[in-house]
């Protein structure tokens, strides 16, 4: 599994730099490549990838798509460890891009690195036909905006040291992290002209899997390592954010999570596809950190 990671990882970079090597440079591009390299885990993509392989979409294809998946991935983090947000000093084991460069600087990258993913989808290099451009534009528009992650980072902050009820954390975190999930698992049945309500199971699909990857993600922050997790952990409990381990407890959270990745194979193996990649990754969301 790491290794498939690596060559992703790899290959998007690749990408990424070169895109951006082609564009005309100015004073923000230091920030934003420090925000955006060497990157994560890649998971989203790695997800899109996942989806795209039972689809038979091309590997070039989802390469150019997940590199505007990481962009706004990375918008989203700088934006998350403003001192007006979480106030994060550090990200991916380095310190937070408003700590290196300040943080009108670190808006303004975030900002560019937004509108770059959709720099991407428009471009020349995607090939694939302008119809399903604007399609995946106004999907991944959604999924960024009020609708999606920026509407969720809201409800994350307004539900601090709050008593939430479940349905309002999930919603909040299908919000904050799941959008992006529906996105990549949404993008190859759009490739492939897949009808509505084909396109609305792989987006519930993606919910669903955005709902695990935040629960390991606090499960992470409760129990894990700062130095593996590459930021600062224990946080969550300290400002009172409302999470699925605040509400059900360690142990339950893990419980509810396990059944979440059972239903999502389930789902998949009902319509006869084969899942077989998509569980390895479940999984190592899982265990990621352990």
């Amino acid at each position: 599994m790491k290794s498939k990671l690596v060559r992703l990882a790899k290959d998007t970079n690749f990408f990424l730099k070169k895109f951006i090597k082609k564009q005309k440079k100015t004073e923000l591009v230091i920030a934003m490549k420090y925000g955006l390299f060497p990157g994560g885990k890649k998971i989203r993509s790695k997800i899109l990838l996942d989806i795209g392989a039972i689809f038979k979409i091309r590997y070039k294809t989802l390469i150019a798509v997940g590199a505007a998946v990481e962009c706004i991935h990375a918008y989203s983090l700088i934006h998350d460890d403003l001192p007006c947000m979480d106030n994060d000093k550090l990200r991916r084991g380095k310190p937070s891009t408003h700590i290196k460069f300040g943080e009108s600087t670190a808006v303004l990258a975030g900002n560019s690195l937004l509108t770059m993913a959709f720099e991407i989808l428009t471009s020349s290099n995607l090939k694939i036909n302008e119809k399903t451009k604007v399609d995946l534009v106004q999907k991944l528009s959604e999924s960024s905006g009020h609708l999606g992650i920026a509407g969720g980072q809201y409800l994350d902050l307004s539900y601090e040291k709050k008593k939430i009820p479940r349905s309002k954390i999930i919603d909040m975190e299908i919000k904050k992290t799941g959008k992006l999930f529906s996105f990549c698992c949404a993008v190859p049945a759009i490739i492939k002209k897949k009808n509505k309500k084909d396109i609305k199971f792989f987006e519930s699909i993606g919910s669903s899997i955005g709902l695990l990857f935040q629960i390991a993600d606090d499960l992470i922050d409760f129990k894990g390592s700062s130095k593996i997790a590459g930021k600062i952990t224990g946080k969550d409990k300290k400002k009172g954010k409302a999470t699925l381990i605040s509400l059900l407890g360690y142990q339950n959270a893990i419980k509810y999570g396990d059944k979440i990745k059972f239903k999502i194979i389930k789902d998949l193996k009902k319509r006869k596809l084969n899942p077989n990649n998509l569980n390895e990754t479940l999984e190592y969301i899982l265990t990621r950190n352990k």
